[in-house]
């Protein structure tokens, strides 16, 4: 066989043995997080350094206790004793951050302080286990339970178990079998702790889901008033766009003299808008559908002067409400109209909601510039229902987007005496609106998509 083939026959060996290996020392790569300490999430202090204490002190009080009944009952040399005292208690203190890689050193400290207790002076002792490894075994399983996965805990479980049994089938004479002590106590120990933790666990998946569940739920409100913003405002520039077809394409009818350059320009104009009212036509068709092929409302959208009808409905529900309209109001562009009138709209469906029996008062006036929509009421008089408590916070959320859509602000807060007030100022001048939105999405865009 040549060199090459030798080579790449061992190479092939280690790539058979690789996969074994890997899997042998799974067990002792810590995962993600396992370098942090037990309890690293508690909200105080004393807490968190609660595991370091309680390990210390047992590490305290089983080093001395183990060096002494090693020397002292069991008849090891001193050098022994104290090697295996350490060996099996200090190694606590690396159980608060790594469990597992604790148990493998205090596991091989235990296998050989059984080996050498085979030979000493066991007549009515404790064999293979003494009482202070008991001891320090069961604290360490505590750990490893808190932190390790249950595969992990069942395999520890049976090393630990078959090490005793191995050691209990030829006991010294005279001695006390504690292997079976172990196997139950330890087993009971990495039960009740694992159980803790995967309580634990599920409580926090179970937390992360809610927070979750609300970012959602406020994302799709947030799409949902947008795309039914977007479908009122196609609605609107859909119906210039038709004029603008009908003008252009009746203008070379209606005005005479006309050259041929400038029918070609009505013509072009026509022609141009068509194109664009088809396909906005295709994006409402979009927009209007709810994924079941049912299309969406066609009525036609309302606007200010349908204020006193909206308000009369409220009254004759039952909630007391009262309107103050601007009787020299100028014509208002279609999207502040729409704009106020949904305002209004979202302002008074959550008055009944959260607040019965409290009186509304509408307020909308115009100083040529800005059209100021104010709601206020009163404390409720009557009891909120359950289901209305939390909301589903598209109201608030669509008459923001709908005040961003015209450029102009909106202000609500809680009133001293229990209320609550909402004031939107939308600006008149369609020029200033665009630029002031424009500077809006601009500013606000990062965190709309954060």
């Amino acid at each position: 066989m040549t060199r090459g083939g030798v080579t790449a026959a061992y190479a092939g060996r280690v790539m058979k043995i690789s996969p074994l290996s890997d899997r042998a020392l799974a067990l002792l790569r810590p995962p993600a997080d396992a370098t942090r300490p037990l309890f690293w999430q508690a909200p105080r202090r004393r807490q968190r350094w609660a595991p370091y204490v309680v390990a210390g002190g047992f590490v305290a009080a089983l080093l001395p206790i183990t060096i002494t009944v090693l020397a002292d009952d069991y008849r090891l040399a001193g050098g022994w004793a104290g090697a295996l005292g350490v060996a099996q208690t200090v190694p606590l203190l690396l159980a608060v951050t790594r469990p597992l890689q604790a148990w493998v050193i205090i596991f091989a400290a235990d296998v050989l302080g059984a080996a050498l207790l085979y030979g000493a002076d066991t007549a009515s002792r404790s064999w293979p286990w003494p009482p202070p490894a008991i001891v320090g075994f069961l604290v360490l399983m505590a750990c490893l339970g808190l932190r390790e996965s249950t595969r992990t805990l069942v395999t520890v479980w049976l090393v630990s178990g078959a090490a005793g049994v191995a050691f209990g089938v030829f006991p010294p004479a005279g001695s006390s079998s504690t292997y079976l002590l172990l196997i139950v106590l330890t087993g009971v120990m990495l039960t009740v702790t694992g159980a803790v933790r995967r309580r634990e666990e599920a409580e926090r998946a179970l937390a992360e889901q809610a927070t979750i569940s609300v970012a959602e739920r406020a994302r799709r409100t947030l799409l949902e008033e947008r795309a039914r913003i977007a479908r009122e405002l196609h609605d609107v520039v859909a119906h210039h766009m038709s004029v603008i077809t009908v003008q252009a394409d009746s203008a070379p009818y209606r005005l005479t003299g006309l050259d041929e350059a400038t029918r070609g320009e009505f013509e072009s104009i026509a022609s141009s808008a068509r194109e664009s009212l088809s396909e906005m036509r295709r994006l409402l068709a979009v927009l209007r559908s709810d994924g079941s092929g049912q299309e969406g409302e066609r009525t036609p959208q309302p606007g200010v002067d349908r204020l006193q009808q909206l308000v009369e409905a409220t009254v004759r529900s039952g909630q007391p409400a009262a309107l103050s309209l601007t009787s020299d109001l100028p014509a208002l562009p279609p999207a502040v109209d729409l704009s106020a009138y949904r305002i209004v709209q979202e302002a008074l469906a959550n008055v009944v909601r959260h607040a019965p029996g409290a009186t509304a008062r509408i307020s909308v006036t115009c100083d040529g510039r800005h059209l100021t929509v104010v709601v206020v009421n009163g404390p409720a008089t009557g009891r909120t229902s359950a289901l209305e408590d939390s909301g589903t916070g598209h109201g608030l959320v669509g008459m923001r987007e709908r005040v961003r859509l015209t450029g102009g602000s909106l202000d609500t807060g809680p009133l001293p005496d229990g209320g609550f007030r909402v004031a939107a100022r939308l600006p008149l001048d369609p020029d200033a609106a665009s630029s002031t939105a424009t500077q809006f999405h601009a500013n606000s865009a990062p965190k709309d998509v954060s």
